[in-house]
């Protein structure tokens, strides 16, 4: 095999012209076969198989660099750096992540995660490699869904004054995770299908093959751009004042090196527009590319997953209440970031499209959009991933709700979420809202509470957020559903001795918790917090009167969670009562299966049971 003989950084220089394609499709085979197994993001690695190889080919890894924007797309990137044998324990606990670490290789000069970061880090790596008098070749690739997010904009603007290199690969494959949409998707659409562009610069090329001196070279360029001027409508980023190159064909080797060596000899801000197929050799990828986006295990004869689901998740459930409060309340209109498969709300644009809106990757444009539908009489819902919220933090406060503007918020993926890791994990929201004035906060213990507070939520007159964990939704205690009051919490079991006080995935936790220590003798209450902010200040008093432990139970960082809240209470109401919080530490959370992460934390059943005893000052 050609992929045996990649052992390190700059191997793939060693592999002759003519072994490329085999190589790719080694590549292409490895990854399919690997993902099968462990789970990944299939389509957009094996759309940028070439394009990877490309750079490799043309840098000198590690001096020169290269940021991938997101980072699910670096897994050739991996393979072609030495990590081969990584990708037996990817995205698993200890093993190799699936997106570039810094620690995990000298290779990758990023950390990457979220969305539409490239350009602003690499003009920043670029700015460091003039300061420090270096030569080195820095390449942002980001894709044309990263692109509909203003923060590429941003550094856009700023590298167009550049006078050194910085080469910008935007890997066009018309998707984001779902289709994408918004002008710039239209725009680069133009750009594509300008055939009598491309077939006037292939005759050009054809034509002038072959001859030499620079002033040839000045004036192909000239007429070039003068071409492009009157062919492609815009001519977006000469405007901007940076230089376009493309559009090339992503999957054609050859013309990649040869337009990243024109790239390389621009002295200033250059894009290389590259087109790619997500998906690329593998027939269920490439028809169903946001399915493949971040795929679990699957039968690679099929596509289909190995292990079907058959109970809902809560973004099932949300999709199913939110079509039918679309149904009953003419107001209420949604919102996603680029991901209406992700958030469960396809069903309601194929039902409301009128009131649907994919604000494309723009987190801070969605809430501020949000906020404005709700100042003008609609009752917006908001859905996004508690990680990927955090980017529209300000847009929340200033915009939402020092206004008291009636926005919800649907949480997503908050919690551990696994597998993506760090960057990934919903663990900062209890804390980055509740100390905003004017946020209120819930949490469901089951399925039928999420629908509850969604119709709650809908009737409730200012800014509200739910959060909700990935994965399958509970459906245990359904015999205890009393109505949903504001700041209200429900006793499911009142006892003695121990209160637990969990807040929503964590009820299902303190069920089991509880059950271990009424075996051990133990008696114990089991309260479901509901409301994060405002506290049950009525509840609190209750049970610090009649328990000796409270003990407070929450999938999110120990630093301004529900936890330290119920503490500050406590010691404002005078109590004696002994606390013990069992949180998330104040650290990032690496990749993993959730259930081993939270053994790791010791936030599962028996470490947290075994926690109490010790704060009771008994043994197991």
């Amino acid at each position: 095999m050609l992929l045996e003989q990649i052992e390190k950084a700059n191997d793939i220089k060693q592999i002759k012209k003519e072994d490329y394609g085999l190589l790719a499709e080694e590549i292409r085979q490895f990854l399919i076969e690997k993902i099968s197994v462990t789970g990944g993001h299939l389509g957009s690695n094996l759309g940028a198989v070439e394009l990877t190889m490309a750079l490799h080919l043309s840098l000198d890894l590690p001096e020169d660099k290269i940021i991938w924007d997101v980072g699910h797309q670096s897994y050739t990137h991996k393979l072609l750096t030495g990590r081969r044998d990584g990708f037996e324990n990817l995205r698993k606990y200890h093993g190799m992540s699936g997106f570039p670490k810094r620690k995990e290789s000298n290779c990758d000069c990023f950390d990457t995660g979220h969305s539409s970061t490239s350009i602003s880090a690499g003009l920043g790596l670029v700015k460091a490699r003039d300061i420090k008098g270096e030569k080195n070749t820095i390449i942002s690739v980001i894709g044309d869904g990263s692109l509909t997010g203003g923060m590429a904009y941003e550094a856009l603007n700023n590298a167009s004054r550049l006078e050194t290199n910085f080469i910008i690969v935007l890997n066009d494959n018309n998707m984001s995770i779902s289709e994408n949409v918004g002008g710039i998707s239209s725009y680069l659409n133009k750009v594509r299908t300008a055939d009598s562009y491309l077939d006037l610069k292939e005759g050009v090329y054809n034509a002038l093959r072959g001859m030499k001196g620079d002033n040839v070279i000045a004036k192909i360029r000239r007429i070039k751009s003068g071409v492009k001027q009157l062919v492609i409508p815009g001519m977006f980023f000469e405007d901007m004042g940076i230089t376009y190159l493309g559009p090339v064909n992503g999957h054609d080797i050859g013309a990649m090196l040869r337009v990243i060596k024109e790239a390389r000899k621009v002295k200033g801000a250059v894009l290389v527009h590259v087109i790619t197929e997500k998906g690329k050799g593998y027939t269920p990828a490439e028809r169903h590319p946001a399915r493949f986006h971040g795929a679990e295990p699957f039968e690679i004869e099929t596509g289909l997953p190995k292990v079907p689901r058959t109970t809902p998740n809560y973004t099932d459930i949300f999709s199913t209440v939110m079509c039918k409060l679309g149904q009953r309340e003419e107001k209420v209109v949604a919102i996603t970031a680029a991901m209406p498969d992700g958030t469960g709300l396809k069903r309601f644009r194929n039902m409301y499209p009128e009131r649907f809106f994919d604000v494309g990757i723009a987190e801070e444009h969605a809430v501020t959009f949000a906020a404005g539908l709700a100042a003008g009489g609609l009752k917006p819902v908001v859905a996004i991933y508690s990680s990927f919220l955090q980017r529209a933090y300000d847009q929340i406060l200033h915009d939402v709700c020092i206004q008291n503007l009636p926005v919800i918020f649907a949480i997503d993926r908050a919690g551990l979420v696994g597998s993506d890791g760090e960057t990934h994990q919903g663990i900062f929201d209890l804390s980055y809202l509740s100390c905003i004035p004017g946020m209120y906060i819930l949490a469901p213990k089951n399925k039928w509470e999420l629908s509850d507070m969604l119709k709650y939520a809908v009737s409730f007159d200012g800014p509200i957020a739910i959060r909700y964990p990935r994965g399958e939704a509970y459906a245990g205690l359904k015999e205890f559903r009393a109505p949903i009051e504001f700041g209200k919490s429900e006793w499911i079991y009142q006892e003695k001795e121990i209160a637990l006080l969990a807040v929503g995935s964590m009820v299902k936790t303190a069920e089991g918790v509880r059950a271990r220590l009424k075996e051990a003798g133990h008696a114990c209450s089991l309260v479901n917090a509901r409301f994060v902010k405002p506290i049950d200040e009525e509840m609190l008093q209750k049970a610090c009167k009649g328990h000796k432990l409270i003990v407070t139970l929450e999938e999110n960082v120990a630093s301004g969670g529900f936890g330290e809240r119920i503490k500050r209470s406590m010691e404002a109401m005078g109590s004696k009562a002994k606390v013990l919080s069992v949180t998330i530490p104040d650290a990032y959370v690496e990749h993993g299966n959730v259930e081993l992460l939270k053994k790791e934390l010791q936030m599962d059943e028996e470490s947290i049971y075994h926690c109490i005893l010790k704060a009771l000052g008994k043994k197991a």
